[in-house]
């Protein structure tokens, strides 16, 4: 019935227009919280990361990584996962004209401890068919010695070191991020000639950008950045690495 402008009812109205009981809504919020341990769940979310990170960098990567849930990983690795078999390789996609051939490219997790130059044996011994061993991405958690760093720069490939926690989120993912591409050296020879500049005379990345470290970027390559927004027109810049 009606009563000084307010509707009265039973109630059985109230899911239909997107109400819930106390107990509907505690089960509801319930389902967004995570039980599991907080180490599995980084292990997985940064462990996804470098898989995207690999496929953008031209590497072969099953999309069943990429698509896998938190159960699945759990359900295989367990809530407290054994580093070891984190571990994993991707092949970089054979292309001739960019001089991969059958490279490959290996990532290992190291532990919650200080990195020190013991660990690096440890990582070294891992290490099988260097030759054709494009590089190496070690995943830290703690801080690594100056020892440790010098022990890794004798390595003859190169090697790439990232916290875990800055892998949690794919940079390239976020709304606010512009897009970035990649520029051949053919493509980057094009863009000088164009505009009758030199490499030095274009905006720079420095090589500590995330960025540049999520596409493993060397000195010298350029990167094709578009803006978009609602406000402004999209427009295009050129960075290169310096």
């Amino acid at each position: 019935m009606e009563a000084n402008g307010v509707v009265e009812g039973n109630g059985d109205g109230a899911e239909e227009a997107g109400c819930f009981d106390i107990g509907s809504l505690g089960r509801c919020l319930s389902s967004f919280v995570d039980e599991g341990s907080p180490e599995s769940h980084r292990y997985y979310l940064s462990r996804r990361t470098l898989f995207e990170m690999l496929r953008d960098r031209g590497y072969s990567v099953p999309s069943s990584e990429i698509g896998q849930s938190l159960q699945e990983f759990r359900a295989i690795h367990g809530q407290n996962p054994d580093i070891d078999r984190l571990k994993f390789s991707a092949t970089h996609k054979s292309d001739p004209s960019k001089g991969y051939g059958s490279s490959w490219m290996l990532v290992i997790f190291c532990g919650t401890g200080v990195v020190k130059v013991s660990s690096v044996r440890v990582i070294a011994a891992q290490i099988v068919n260097r030759g054709s061993l494009t590089g190496l991405i070690l995943i830290l958690q703690n801080q690594i010695t100056n020892q440790a760093l010098k022990a890794v720069d004798l390595f003859t490939f190169k090697v790439e070191m990232f916290q875990i926690t800055d892998l949690l989120v794919n940079i390239t993912k976020h709304v606010l991020k512009p897009k970035h591409e990649v520029m051949s050296e053919r493509e980057k020879q094009k863009l000088l000639k164009k505009y009758s500049i030199e490499e030095k005379q274009l905006p720079r990345l420095l090589k500590k950008d995330a960025i540049v470290k999520y596409y493993g970027l060397e000195k010298g390559q350029v990167v094709k950045v578009t803006h978009t927004g609602d406000i402004t027109e999209s427009h295009v810049t050129s960075r290169c690495v310096w």
